[in-house]
């Protein structure tokens, strides 16, 4: 008997509860940013992924951090907002992988105005891609998720607290919270879960002219953890909700914000 041989009898180590081997991942908002860690994190742990955002050539850049983990990878380049987006982006992951479990909604805009400045335009902007895009995605996806699937919905600590001049971005991601909790009595008898992750402050190519050295010094101070958050804070809290690790969480959204909500 060779020394990696197990006797006869011998227990076999059950799967790791954050193994995503087999398992078939989409992941919006891919391009850069939280997303495409997001999606590096799932193909780390073994998933399938499909990416999906709007800049071709980033979402590519994006796809190579994935297949650079040894899993596989599709990208599709959409545009959520796009009436017919969620058919072409369900349908090519269904027809590359033959299954989807994991449904992770990460794209997002965000545009900082005071109530007197936030054209309609903003307002609708932001419900499109914040609200409805992920909406009308879960619908599409529906069909193709069985027992044991999860979606989960990057959501943000602006769900849960005001602040000044984001009346259009906290309206946005609070509908997300409840959306989250609505999903989520309504497929649990299926088996399907739906969760969020809420980030606080996090360094993002979105947000990289936004947060100055002065706003920085304000975030560090007022932040319990004392630091801005980094991508990598928020990828392991959507694997864990994309894994077994998570079996008995349903409709909760969890805090990645350094303590800030907590005070």
């Amino acid at each position: 008997m060779s020394s990696s041989s197990q006797p006869a009898g011998a227990p076999t180590s059950a799967p790791h509860p954050f193994d995503l081997h087999g398992r078939t991942a989409i992941v919006t908002g891919a391009s850069s940013g939280i997303g495409a860690e997001i999606a590096r994190a799932l193909g780390a742990a073994g998933c399938d992924v499909v990416l999906v955002g709007r800049s071709a050539d980033r979402l590519t850049a994006a796809a190579d951090e994935v297949a650079a983990t040894g899993a596989a990878q599709l990208a599709v380049a959409a545009d959520l907002r796009e009436d017919d987006a969620p058919r072409q982006v369900i349908e090519a992951a269904i027809e590359r992988f033959g299954r989807l479990d994991v449904l992770v909604h990460s794209a997002g805009i965000y545009a900082q105005a005071s109530l007197t400045d936030t054209s309609d335009e903003m307002f609708d902007g932001q419900w499109a891609i914040n609200v409805r895009a992920p909406f009308r995605l879960t619908r599409a996806a529906r069909p193709h998720l069985t027992r044991g699937a999860s979606i989960v919905f990057v959501s943000s600590m602006s769900g849960r607290v005001g602040s000044p001049d984001d009346c259009a971005y906290c309206a946005s991601k609070g509908a997300v919270e409840l959306m989250v909790k609505a999903l989520a009595t309504e497929l649990a008898p299926a088996g399907i879960r739906v969760n969020a992750v809420a980030p606080g402050n996090v360094h993002t190519p979105i947000n990289a002219e936004l947060i100055t050295p002065e706003l920085e010094k304000e975030i560090v101070a007022t932040t319990p953890a004392g630091r801005v958050g980094e991508v990598a804070d928020i990828s392991p809290a959507v694997v864990y909700l994309a894994s077994d690790a998570s079996s008995y969480v349903y409709g909760a959204s969890l805090a990645v914000d350094g303590g800030f909500t907590a005070q």
